[in-house]
């Protein structure tokens, strides 16, 4: 291995590893980025593609992702966005993501819509198959707020040894902190609806109760969207990139 190899691989594990700044990113909605975003095709101020709006900068991706993976996707986007900051010196506000959830089954990504009261209420940590260390389900929705006790979940998807060096890093794909970061999350009203009735076949209550329910214990900053297949084709219609996960 070169020199330069060498130091561009510890520039990457700094990156997306280490140094990955809780707060690096929370200019995003700030004049500066508005400005900036000025250069995008204009979204619509209203209507159920009003959300275009919120995602902001001159670098935009959309990652799909209808699986949660263990949290491998949100690891993705804090990737995308803190390598912009970090390599390319890309201003504050200058680079925004958005992550999908939608598809049904226990590896879907919807569940991660939902906060601690909802994944407490219907088992979410072991319908997904997302557990803590000593293997139980989380009773809290993990990856809105995850630390460095969660590091597991990652290991667990990637198949490999432990490695210290992704301690550090769990905190930041953190839902909560990708949003502050310029992450905007949408969620598909269909599969929503599908997944309901899911939940109806699985024991859990009637479907329009339970969609009522879940809806009222979003996420802050999580829109509905009619479909996410609309939602993605909008998306890149207003110049954002697309990145399948």
């Amino acid at each position: 291995m070169n020199t330069t190899d060498l130091t561009y691989r510890r520039g990457f594990l700094g990156r997306v590893f280490g140094a990955f700044a809780v707060a690096g990113f929370t200019g995003i909605g700030s004049a500066e980025a508005q400005t900036k975003a000025a250069t995008a095709p204009a979204a619509p101020a209203a209507g159920p593609d009003a959300w275009i709006g919120e995602v902001k900068g001159t670098h935009r991706c959309l990652f799909d992702f209808p699986q949660h993976k263990n949290g491998v996707p949100l690891l993705h986007i804090l990737n995308y966005l803190n390598t912009y900051k970090e390599a390319y010196k890309a201003a504050p506000g200058s680079a925004g993501a958005v992550g999908t959830f939608y598809s049904v089954g226990s590896q879907s990504s919807i569940p991660l819509a939902f906060n601690d009261a909802m994944w407490a209420k219907y088992g979410l940590g072991d319908y997904t198959g997302l557990k803590d260390a000593s293997g139980k389900g989380y009773t809290r929705n993990v990856l809105y707020r995850p630390t460095r006790d969660d590091a597991h979940l990652l290991i667990q998807a990637f198949q490999t040894p432990n490695m210290p060096e992704i301690l550090d890093a769990v905190p930041g794909i953190g839902i909560e902190n990708l949003q502050k970061m310029g992450t905007k999350f949408l969620l598909c009203a269909n599969a929503f609806g599908i997944w309901c009735l899911e939940l109806q076949a699985r024991g859990k209550g009637k479907a329009d109760a339970i969609q009522k329910e879940l809806t009222a214990n979003l996420l802050p900053g999580v829109t509905i969207v009619p479909a996410m297949v609309i939602a993605i084709e909008k998306a890149q219609a207003a110049g954002i990139r697309y990145n399948r996960q």
